[in-house]
C-alpha cells in the first residue's frame, strides 16, 4: 500500500509540474504559440481553463497523497539505527537479591548554631 501510494504521488507530481510549465504567463496566450487561430487544439480560451482546472485537480491529489504518506510513515514502526536494533528492554522491577540503596544524610551546616547571619 505504501509503495503504491509513493508511485501515485510521484506520477501526480510529474503531471502537476507539466501542467504548470505548459501554462503561459499572464500577458501571453498559449494559443499564440500555435499560430493564434481560434481552431487550435483547445480553442481560443480553452487552454487556460483546461490547464487551470487540471492544475487544481493535480494539486489537490498531490496534497492528499502527501498527507496520507505522512500519516502512514508515522504509523510504521522500524528501527532507524543499528543501536536501536541491539537494545534490550531493561528490567522494570528490582529483584530481591539486590541491596537497597542507602541515602546519605544531608551535610551539616558550616557555621555554629550561635552565630547569626550578617
Amino acid at each position: 500500500m505504501y509503495t503504491l501510494l509513493v508511485i501515485v504521488h510521484v506520477i501526480v507530481c510529474l503531471l502537476m509540474i507539466g501542467a504548470i510549465l505548459l501554462q503561459s504567463g499572464k500577458g501571453a496566450e498559449i494559443g499564440a504559440a500555435f499560430g493564434g487561430s481560434s481552431q487550435t487544439v483547445f480553442g481560443s480560451r480553452g487552454p487556460a481553463n483546461f490547464l487551470s482546472k487540471f492544475t487544481v485537480i493535480t494539486a489537490f491529489v498531490f496534497m492528499f497523497t502527501s498527507l496520507t504518506l505522512a500519516i502512514l510513515a508515522k504509523e510504521r514502526n522500524f528501527a532507524s539505527t543499528v543501536i536501536d536494533l541491539n537494545k534490550t528492554p531493561a528490567a522494570t522491577t528490582p529483584t530481591s537479591s539486590t541491596p537497597a540503596q542507602t541515602t546519605t544524610p544531608p551535610a551539616a551546616e558550616s557555621h555554629s548554631a550561635g552565630e547569626g547571619s550578617h
